[in-house]
C-alpha cells in the first residue's frame, strides 16, 4: 500500500511525512529528558559513521575510545572501532586513525581476573581507572577525545553484560572531561533486552544512539542515529540518498508499534531463559558462563572451568547438532553461542527450543 502513495522522496530535498513521523517517534521513546534530532540511513555501520562525524563536528576533537570485544561495523570508520575478531581487520590495516581500545568490563573474562559477578564494583573501578589514570595520564589527551562509544551489551564480542553501574560511572567520566557518550544499540536495541533500548537497564541517557537491524522489521534496510539536538551538523555536512526511505519509515513505525506490544512477553520469558540456562550451566562442566537480558543470551563453552580455555570445537558441534534437531543457533565471541529468539516467541516454543539446546549439548559431548 505504501508504494501506491510514495515510493521514494529524498528527505534531503523533499518533504517526506513518513520520515518525519518516524523521527518524532524515535525522539519520543529514546532515553534522555532533552531535545533530540535524528539522522536516517540504511544500516548499522552507516549509523555509527554518522555518529563519529557528528561527534567530531560538535566537539572539534579528533579521538575516540572504544572497547575490546566491540563490534560497530565494517566500513572504514566503524571498522576502526571494531575489536571483536581479527578476521574483521586482517589485510585492512591501517584503519581510520585516532581510535584507542580499552578493556570492557566483562564479568567472566577480564585482564585483572576479577570475578565480576562477585565483585562488580571492583571490575568497573578498574576499567574507569584504566581510562582515566593510565590512558589520560600517559597516552591520550582527555581534551582531544570526542567520544567514547560502547555497546550496552556486547554482541559479536560474546553477548557480554557489564555490571549494572558501569554506564553510570562511564557517563560520569565523560561528563568530567566533556566527552560525548555514543551507545551502539544496533544489535540490542528495540525490545531485544526487554526494554526499547538496552541502555535503559543502566539508567543512563547517552548523547547519541545508533540503531539499525530490527528497525526495518526485516522488511527493508533501515538505520538511524538519534542525537542531542545541539550536536546537529550544519546543512550539507553529511547526507545519503535513501536514508528515511518512505517504505523503510513505514516499516520502522509499525515495527516499533509491535515491539512496544511485545515488551511484556520478552520480560516474562527472561525468567524462563535465565532459569533454564543456569540449570544447564550447573549441569555441564563444559558450560563456563551463561549471561543475558530479556531474549538476548550467550552461553560460553570452555575446556576447563578453572582455566577458562575456550572450546571452539565443542561450541561448533553444539550448533551443528542443534541444526539437525531443527534449532538454528549463531556463534559469537570466541566460543559462545547466542540464543536470540524472535520477541514474538511463545512460552511453549521457548521451552521446546531450550530443550533442543540441551539435547544438542548432550549430543556434542558424546
Amino acid at each position: 500500500r505504501q508504494l501506491d502513495k510514495i515510493a521514494h522522496a529524498a528527505g534531503t530535498d523533499f518533504y517526506n511525512p513518513y520520515q518525519v513521523a518516524l523521527a518524532e517517534k524515535l525522539v519520543s521513546i529514546a532515553p534522555g529528558d532533552f531535545e533530540k534530532k535524528v539522522f536516517f540511513c540504511n544500516s548499522g555501520t552507516e549509523s555509527v559513521e554518522a555518529a563519529l562525524k557528528i561527534a567530531r563536528f560538535a566537539t572539534n576533537r579528533k579521538l575516540f575510545i572504544a572497547f575490546i570485544g566491540a563490534f560497530h561495523g565494517r566500513t572504514l570508520g566503524s571498522l576502526s572501532l571494531t575489536a571483536s575478531k581479527p578476521v574483521h581487520k586482517r589485510k585492512f590495516f591501517p584503519t581510520a586513525p585516532g581510535v584507542v581500545h580499552v578493556p570492557y568490563p566483562n564479568p567472566y573474562r577480564n585482564p585483572w581476573h576479577i570475578d565480576g559477578y562477585e565483585h562488580p564494583d571492583e571490575l568497573v573501578s578498574r576499567v574507569i581507572e584504566y581510562i582515566e589514570y593510565w590512558l589520560f595520564n600517559h597516552h591520550v589527551p582527555a581534551d582531544e577525545v570526542a567520544a567514547i562509544i560502547a555497546e550496552p551489551i556486547q554482541g559479536e564480542g560474546g553477548y557480554v553484560v557489564p555490571p549494572k553501574n558501569f554506564f553510570t560511572e562511564l557517563k560520569k567520566l565523560c561528563n568530567k572531561y566533556n566527552i560525548l557518550l555514543i551507545v551502539d544499540e544496533v544489535q540490542m536495541g528495540l525490545g531485544r533486552t526487554g526494554k526499547m533500548f538496552a541502555i535503559e537497564h543502566f539508567n543512563v541517557a547517552p548523547d547519541a544512539i545508533c540503531l539499525a537491524k530490527s528497525l526495518g522489521g526485516g522488511v527493508v534496510p533501515a538505520g538511524a542515529t538519534v542525537i542531542r539536538k545541539e550536536l546537529d551538523l550544519e546543512p550539507g555536512a553529511h547526507s545519503n540518498t535513501f536514508g528515511g526511505h518512505a517504505l523503510a519509515a513505514v516499516a520502522a513505525l509499525k515495527t516499533i508499534e509491535l515491539t512496544e506490544k511485545y515488551l511484556p512477553n520478552v520480560q516474562f520469558l527472561e525468567k524462563l531463559f535465565k532459569e533454564r540456562l543456569m540449570e544447564i550451566k550447573e549441569k555441564y562442566e563444559a558450560v563456563g558462563d551463561a549471561r543475558g537480558l530479556g531474549l538476548a543470551w550467550g552461553v560460553e563453552f570452555v575446556k576447563d572451568r578453572r582455566t577458562k580455555d575456550h572450546d571452539v570445537e565443542l561450541r561448533n558441534r553444539v550448533i551443528s547438532e542443534a541444526l539437525k534437531k531443527g534449532l538454528v543457533l549463531l556463534p559469537c565471541g570466541k566460543s559462545t553461542i547466542r540464543l536470540i529468539p524472535p520477541i514474538t516467541i511463545g512460552e511453549e516454543e521457548a521451552k521446546i527450543g531450550l530443550e533442543i539446546f540441551e539435547e544438542a549439548i548432550k549430543s556434542a559431548l558424546r
